[in-house]
């Protein structure tokens, strides 16, 4: 592939992701209003975005089997506990943003037990195993994610057990 088309590709997959998520918030938001019409058009123009952006992705080789996709899914977890997010948090006390040194704390503790989750899921697929996993429950607040059962409060937030999300 051409260096620019590829490059083309990889903004289209960005930009689309990020169309993605912004709009599954907007729906979020619409929802809590009490619009659940607009509610339902962002969630079906999200999945739109979702489409575009794997078709994209997909374009640049960038999906593989499991253990591939875990591989890189670790890659990305580490490059933002290891380096990302502590530069990020760093500069917002710097320039003395709490909000945005709040976010950033939030998600660097998120991101390292994904990375910890992805490592375990990594050391099975590779044996072409899947992993035991219980319940998982992510605060709502700031991401903090664990296995099994919610704490009584998030450790990272504060935020009460019955807020936690289970999936």
């Amino acid at each position: 592939m051409h260096k620019m088309t590829e490059e083309n590709l990889k903004n289209a997959f960005a930009g689309e992701s990020q169309a993605h998520m912004k709009y599954l918030i907007f729906s979020q938001v619409a929802e809590k209003e009490k619009k659940p019409n607009i509610a339902r058009m962002f969630k079906a123009i999200a999945y739109a975005e979702q489409v575009h952006a794997t078709n994209h992705l997909k374009v640049l080789a960038g999906i593989g089997k499991t253990p591939d996709n875990l591989e890189k899914a670790l890659q990305g977890e580490t490059f933002e506990v290891e380096e990302m997010y502590p530069a990020y948090n760093n500069e917002a006390k710097l320039q003395a943003e709490k909000e945005a040194e709040k976010s950033t704390h939030y998600a660097l503790e998120a991101e390292k037990i994904h990375a910890q989750m992805y490592k375990k899921a990594e050391a099975a697929a590779v044996v072409d195993k899947d992993i035991e996993l219980g319940d998982v429950y992510i605060c709502p607040v700031c991401g903090y994610t664990v296995e099994k059962e919610a704490p009584e409060y998030c450790p990272v937030c504060g935020v009460k057990r019955e807020l936690f999300k289970k999936f």
